[in-house]
């Protein structure tokens, strides 16, 4: 029987510097703070845990999906996992199939320019809590 996890949960923070204009990446960090130049990054303060996400037991370039929600605004991602992510401050979710240590997932169907506009203000406010869910993909 598989004894793995199917999902994983865990949240950031917004802030007031998330720009979310970057055309290729979108990322997570456990840095407090952000500067306009990280115009990637959608979550500060990160709570994602490496050794939660190896129980996944995903393989390399499994099929998942990344639902980010905040204040009742949301919206899905689907990507391929990067069994070479070790990283435990930053999760960096690509467009393209470029892989190193700080990439959880390639291929992703979208950028930080393309999540929701809506979802986007509201992680701009960093009193706002952001929830991430990873599962598993069976489609």
């Amino acid at each position: 029987m598989d004894k793995t996890k199917h999902k994983i949960q865990f949240i950031a923070h917004g802030h007031e510097n998330l720009l979310a204009t970057h055309p290729r990446t979108f990322e997570f960090t456990k840095d407090k703070h952000l500067t306009k130049q990280g115009d990637c990054i959608i979550g500060v303060s990160a709570t994602f845990d490496i050794d939660e996400i190896k129980k996944l037991g995903l393989k390399d370039n499994q099929k998942i999906l990344i639902e980010i929600s905040c204040n009742e605004k949301s919206d899905e991602i689907t990507a391929y996992y990067n069994v070479g992510f070790t990283n435990n401050h930053e999760m960096v979710i690509r467009i393209t199939d470029y892989k190193d240590q700080r990439t959880f997932a390639v291929k992703a169907d979208k950028s930080s320019l393309e999540i929701n506009r809506e979802l986007v203000e509201m992680m701009k406010d960093d009193k706002n809590k952001i929830d991430v869910l990873i599962e598993k993909s069976y489609l």
